[in-house]
């Protein structure tokens, strides 16, 4: 049984606020699955490089894309934010694994921290579950 829980109304311009947030890093994650389907010699020597086998390469984009897709639809947001947070976490930790150095690793994490303050501006069911406190 589903309980009816009322929610309050956002804000509009906290939920335009969040679109923008939510769209600037999954434009970026479709275009590197994009990429990743198209297997270009950069992403081929990058993916290489750290250590994974060229065959993984458009599977990987294929799941980026469909996680990316998923946290796009309004229905399916929540759970494409948890599917795009491991897939972001496993992109961490082999730029850790490999010694890429800060950047990569901090890309990884500021991506993951965007998907989830779009959502969290843009989806009152979110704020209700984790309300911020003054």
């Amino acid at each position: 049984m589903v309980a009816n829980v009322q929610v309050a109304p956002l804000p509009v311009k906290g939920v335009w606020a969040g679109r923008v947030v939510s769209w600037l890093p999954a434009l970026f994650l479709l275009l590197d699955g994009a990429a990743k389907l198209f297997k270009p010699a950069p992403v081929i020597e990058g993916t290489v490089k750290l250590g994974y086998s060229e065959s993984v390469i458009i599977p990987l984009g294929v799941v980026l894309i469909a996680c990316t897709v998923l946290y796009l639809v309004p229905r399916t947001a929540v759970l494409g934010a948890i599917l795009l947070t491991g897939y972001l976490g496993g992109a961490v930790a082999t730029h850790v694994r490999v010694g890429d150095g800060i950047f990569p690793v901090a890309f990884g994490i500021t991506f993951g921290v965007l998907l989830w303050l779009g959502l969290y501006l843009r989806d009152a069911r979110l704020r209700e579950l984790l309300p911020l406190r003054s």
